[in-house]
């Protein structure tokens, strides 16, 4: 770990796109300031291990959720000879569109 000294109105660069600088130090508690790309996330190390903890909690019920669907997921027909103009519920052969011909 890296230990630094500043004062008020000084800062720490991370990198070329982050800054942190130190707006106020009253008794035992420091006030910091951070200039950062949207992209990179800051966070109280608090927030941060709530997140993580979510995160995994989700992760964890995603792939539950995941195997309780796939008991709802269609089955094959038993009978895979029957064309498929017979099987409840299907429209029209595609093989055999437009080969209707009209009424006289």
């Amino acid at each position: 770990m890296l230990t630094l000294t500043r004062s008020v109105g000084e800062t720490i660069r991370i990198g070329d796109d982050i800054e942190v600088h130190v707006v106020e130090v009253r008794g035992g508690t420091v006030r910091l300031g951070f200039k950062a790309p949207r992209e990179v996330a800051i966070h109280r190390e608090e927030v941060y291990r709530q997140i993580a903890e979510a995160n995994l909690l989700a992760a964890q019920v995603t792939a539950d959720t995941l195997g309780a669907l796939a008991a709802f997921a269609p089955q094959p027909l038993p009978d895979a000879d029957v064309p498929a103009a017979e099987v409840v519920g299907a429209g029209p052969d595609p093989a055999e569109a437009g080969t209707a011909r009209p009424a006289d």
